[in-house]
């Protein structure tokens, strides 16, 4: 037996299902957004932000996602002698710690 599947994009302010719809995406207050709009519906988002377009600048590009700047905590030869000594016999001579070991050295 086929399957057959049938994807509708329908413009997320008036519902209505046409073949001009296109995703818009955008960013405010640091929050970023995506709209499904028909072609009518995006010139009419164009025309509202052109005003606030046309006097702001551009913001640099964000590379990646935002970490924390705070370095993880060293892991000593110690602690993971202590780590294969109670549950981790498995555990590597280098490398990143599983969170349920990383959980045991603090609750130790």
């Amino acid at each position: 037996m086929a399957r057959r599947t049938v994807t509708i994009l329908s413009d997320d302010l008036d519902g209505k299902e046409t073949g001009d719809i296109q995703t818009v995406s955008f960013a405010y207050n640091g929050t970023s957004y995506e709209i499904d709009l028909s072609k009518k519906n995006r010139k009419s988002f164009d025309q509202a932000l052109a005003l606030y377009l046309d006097a702001a600048r551009k913001a640099p590009a964000q590379r990646g996602s935002r970490r924390s700047s705070t370095r993880a905590a060293t892991v000593t030869s110690a602690d993971r002698e202590w780590l294969r000594a109670n549950g981790f016999p498995d555990l590597k001579d280098r490398g990143r710690l599983s969170q349920a070991a990383t959980q045991a050295l603090a609750e130790r």
